[in-house]
């Protein structure tokens, strides 16, 4: 290309400059043409559907690093519905990691069903992770939530009555999403921890299971009436109790268990009075024995001092020998009996 340059320098006599400023405005042109090639789709796109989106926004977006398709689409949509949103609003949305396609429809489905949202509050609940378009959706048509949650691993909440019988609860809790609380208001996990807490309360206020069986609607009178959906993105609109099993007798469990234990504490003190009773025996057999050991002792004593004749250490003697033969004849009718 040098020489052909050279070529032309020689020939024509043209101004290396001007050369050098034909071949930037070329590759410029040429780059704008593949730029337009890129935009013009999305630019038609754009016009027709009278969005008002101009080529020179499109091409900001993509120096921006904006996905024009999106924002392009988005806005279609919203126009066609009506809606009078910016490109610029729908751009910095997307800069701020929204999901801009997800807004515009939510957006479209509160208008439709005279909710009052407004970008700027759908923007900020997309932004805070919620699903705002499933958020819309739940408004309008609400929910069902099992309580307990089955994916949690519990099938039924418990709870004791006063007379000791347990009863097993399964509830089905109706709610519709609350826009104006959906930032910052707690989920449905709340909802459903609050909810088997005050049937668990409910069924132990009662004085027998049979009440709360009779009329098991009291239990979703009265829970509704604590107003368990305060603080929550969510409106309870009905708790219904769908099932009460009557589960095991832990009045009588905890009485036989207690029986059991006082049973244990007893044998325990009698065990400890008859190891007192034979250290008494031992204690006593002891001192019988040490007693006797002194017996010869006073004898010999006695005979020193003159207090004791042979005559009477004999009687004494016969006296002990008869006792021995007395108590060797009365064991075996002892045994016997």
């Amino acid at each position: 290309m040098s020489e052909m340059t050279r070529v032309l320098l020689q020939g024509e006599g043209m101004n290396p400059v001007v050369i050098g400023i034909m071949i930037v405005v070329l590759i410029a042109a040429l780059i704008l043409v593949l730029v337009v090639a890129k935009f013009a789709r999305l630019w038609l796109q754009a016009y027709f559907s009278r969005a008002d989106i101009k080529l020179s926004e499109l091409i900001g977006m993509w120096l921006r690093k904006v996905d024009p398709r999106a924002i392009v689409l988005s806005k279609i949509t919203a126009v066609q519905a009506g809606l009078e949103l910016t490109t610029k609003d729908l751009e910095s949305h997307y800069l701020a990691g929204g999901r801009v396609p997800n807004v515009v429809r939510a957006l479209i489905a509160a208008n439709r069903a005279n909710i009052d949202l407004t970008l700027k509050t759908a923007t900020a609940i997309d932004l805070a992770g919620r699903d705002i378009l499933d958020a819309v959706q739940t408004s309008v048509n609400p929910k069902v939530i099992d309580c307990p949650d089955p994916g949690k691993g519990k099938e039924t909440v418990d709870a004791v009555a006063q007379d000791g019988i347990q009863l097993k609860a399964k509830a089905r809790v109706t709610v519709r999403a609350n826009i104006a609380r959906l930032i910052g208001g707690a989920t449905e996990e709340t909802i459903i921890a609050r909810v088997g807490e005050g049937i668990v309360t409910t069924i132990g206020s009662a004085i027998t299971y049979k009440s709360v069986l009779e009329n098991p609607d009291n239990i979703s009178k009265a829970v509704l009436g604590k107003g368990l959906d305060s603080g929550t993105a969510f409106e309870i609109l009905s708790i219904d109790i769908a099932d009460v099993d009557v589960g095991t007798n832990v009045g009588a469990q905890l009485q036989a268990a207690q029986a059991e234990a006082d049973l244990v504490r007893a044998r325990a003190e009698a065990e400890k009075r008859r190891a007192m009773a034979q250290a008494r025996e031992q204690e006593m057999r002891a001192l019988v024995v040490e007693n006797e050991a002194k017996v010869p002792l006073a004898i010999a004593e006695a005979f020193q001092k003159g207090n004791l004749g042979i005559m009477d250490y004999y009687r004494l003697k016969n006296i002990g020998a008869d006792t021995q033969m007395r108590e060797s004849i009365a064991k075996p009718k002892q045994q016997s009996e």
